[in-house]
């Protein structure tokens, strides 16, 4: 009989740690959101690689994407469900050298995986936040990284790097804290979401609002196997459509049926293509690793992201990153198309800014930043080499 499905994959308290360390602030100093919501005791979740030098000018801030963690290197187990999801790049003797970098790479605000979220206990009662939790934004999630950066003594990240929503975390560095970064690269990512982007996360909301277990957010407390697990699955199955490219899927799948048969005969309505059931693959697996009010919270700041927002717009706000960037697309991308990364870009280089625009030659559309190790590899491994240390 299969084990019945989490009601959430949350890290908690008393599971295994891992390789995370966790910073938490003080209760006289709760953290101000952009709602103007605050939140007590917030911890944070990260991992580090290699060692600080001692004018502390060789740190790299990594930054996930939206259901990624701090792992961002290392093998699954002992705590972490999976494989650092950039394994090929960070390690010695890697693109991202830890022989050569201090790596640091924290769980997002409103995560999952250690960091302050919907499933962490509330310092009230010392249950779940749930519904209770808050919205928050990449800003917010940048500023608690930049708590964290001062506890570990970085007064300013040689390079911030990231893709995805990591990419959003990027740009919101050099725009809020333009002392403390020397390098950005910026990775298939926007500098505002569009309303397609956000039509895609809308989806997603609706299936988890629609799933009864979800019960308002409030589930933590059911049975394994009742929780919001069917929602959850939907919405990643759409998602993942967005990941890849059309190329992919026919490549892949074609038009076969999952139990092999033929199309042809007495054609049933739920007969399974076998790319269904890669996307039920997915769906499943992910319901065992994250958290269902996670996923909408941090989907929301993703759809929120502007980072002309109370700056003027787009340019005004572009204006304040004077330092070097490096910029990627993947021309295949039809989550984030090139154009967005091409258009910071432009915006960087008409500012007098240094800016390089790369593009990565891939099928793979939008995952390929994860896939494409080689050509990811001699992008990020060059720039950091071009870019003196501090």
């Amino acid at each position: 009989m299969p084990t019945p499905l989490p009601v959430t994959g949350a890290w908690r308290p008393g599971d295994e740690v891992g390789h995370r360390r966790f910073f938490t602030m003080p209760p006289d100093r709760p953290f101000a959101l952009d709602t103007g919501m605050v939140l007590a005791e917030m911890a944070v979740a990260y991992e580090t690689w290699g060692e600080l030098d001692e004018r502390g000018g060789n740190a790299i801030l990594l930054c996930h994407a939206w259901t990624g963690d701090s792992h961002a290197s290392g093998p699954a187990g002992h705590g972490h469900h999976t494989p650092g999801w950039w394994d090929d790049l960070v390690g010695p003797g890697k693109a991202i050298d830890t022989d050569r970098w201090y790596v640091v790479c924290a769980n997002v605000l409103g995560g999952c995986q250690g960091s302050t979220g919907p499933a962490s206990p509330h310092p009230d009662d010392g249950l779940p936040y749930g519904s209770r939790f808050p919205v928050v934004t990449v800003r917010d999630m940048v500023r608690a990284q930049a708590r964290l950066g001062t506890h570990l003594g970085i007064e300013a990240w040689h390079s911030v790097i990231g893709g995805s929503m990591g990419g959003m975390q990027v740009l919101e560095w050099a725009i809020t804290f333009p002392q403390r970064v020397r390098s950005i690269i910026p990775i298939a990512t926007c500098a505002q979401a569009t309303a397609q982007q956000i039509a895609w996360g809308a989806i997603g909301r609706r299936a988890i609002r629609l799933d009864p277990r979800w019960n308002g957010g409030n589930y933590y407390e059911a049975a394994p196997g009742d929780g919001p697990a069917e929602g959850l699955a939907v919405a990643r199955m759409v998602a993942q459509v967005t990941f890849r490219s059309d190329n992919i899927f026919t490549d892949r799948f074609g038009r076969e049926l999952a139990d092999g048969s033929e199309l042809s005969g007495r054609l049933d309505l739920w007969q399974r293509f076998e790319v269904e059931r890669y996307l039920d693959h997915h769906g499943d697996k992910l319901i065992r690793r994250f958290d269902t009010n996670s996923y909408l919270v941090i989907g929301k700041a993703m759809d929120l992201h502007d980072v002309g927002r109370g700056r003027g717009g787009l340019r005004s706000a572009i204006a304040r990153i004077r330092v070097p960037t490096l910029t990627v697309g993947i021309w295949s991308d039809m989550l984030y198309p090139s154009y967005q990364q091409q258009q910071i870009h432009a915006m960087l280089e008409a500012n007098g800014t240094p800016s390089r625009y790369i593009e990565v030659d891939s099928p793979h559309g939008h995952d390929a930043f994860l896939i494409e190790a080689e050509q990811m590899g001699a992008a990020v491994g060059g720039f950091l080499d071009a870019t003196p240390a501090g």
